[in-house]
């Protein structure tokens, strides 16, 4: 068992709230015109990275008619404006380790706005190198358990798919990849008859934080307030939040 449920079922039901805003297209948007451009084209069958992409926006519920148009106009676009790849470390309440992950076309603009929203919700931007340590770079895909299904049977396909781990929790299948195999993990599920709800590169915490009393509903206003922030691409934690926690707590 991988340890990362609970963490899982949290991310997976904020992830919920996310795809049903405008933003999140905006984020895959930005993600899929950066993959055709440092990943090897428009082509998705010679690009793997735009195929990661595609494989997140369709998880988040993209219409296949935005994914083309991004993928169409991304050349043109980023013809005028480079997005760059900047990782921000912090704390949040208690301590809380805190990876910001960001695209921009303007860094004194994104390096601000996230050290607004660590100081506004309680927390502190921190030094290159401060917490990352403290989080392990893994492939992580999701399958939803369907009536009957027999786990052990789920356990093998997955590690005869190529898989490092695997674990269930809340009707949820999760398995684990080295993340350079990812992808490869992801056809060999598909190929074998198996629909995938998400499958994307996301960073566990080795050990977890714990908040309580006010904490939680505080702690997750901060994750929406840098949602809500048309640069900020991913954000990883290792909060311990109660199973109560709401989405928009």
């Amino acid at each position: 068992m991988s340890g990362h449920s609970k963490w899982a079922t949290i991310k997976r039901a904020k992830g919920k709230t996310d795809a049903a805003r405008s933003k999140v297209f905006t984020k895959i948007g930005r993600e899929l015109a950066v993959a055709v451009k440092s990943g090897g084209g428009s082509d998705p069958g010679a690009n793997a990275s735009l195929r990661a992409v595609i494989a997140k926006a369709k998880a988040a519920n993209m219409p296949n008619d935005n994914i083309n148009r991004s993928i169409k106009k991304a050349a043109g676009e980023l013809g005028s404006i480079n997005y760059e790849s900047i990782t921000y470390e912090g704390y949040g309440l208690n301590g809380v380790a805190m990876l910001v992950e960001t695209l921009t076309d303007n860094k004194n603009r994104t390096a601000g706005d996230v050290r607004h929203i660590f100081d506004k919700y309680g927390g502190a931007m921190g030094t290159s190198g401060c917490v990352s340590y403290l989080f392990e770079t893994k492939g992580v895909i999701e399958i939803e358990k369907k009536p009957g299904q027999d786990d052990d049977e789920m356990m093998m396909a997955a590690l005869e798919a190529g898989a490092d781990d695997f674990s269930v929790d809340d009707g949820v299948y999760e398995i684990l990849t080295a993340p350079e195999r990812l992808l490869g993990v992801c056809e060999n599920l598909e190929r074998a008859g198996y629909a995938l709800l998400s499958g994307e590169i996301d960073k566990i915490p080795s050990m977890t934080t714990a908040l309580e009393g006010a904490a939680p509903g505080r702690f997750m206003k901060m994750l929406d307030a840098f949602d809500d922030n048309d640069d900020v691409q991913n954000v990883y934690h290792n909060a311990d939040l109660p199973e109560e926690t709401g989405e928009g707590a």
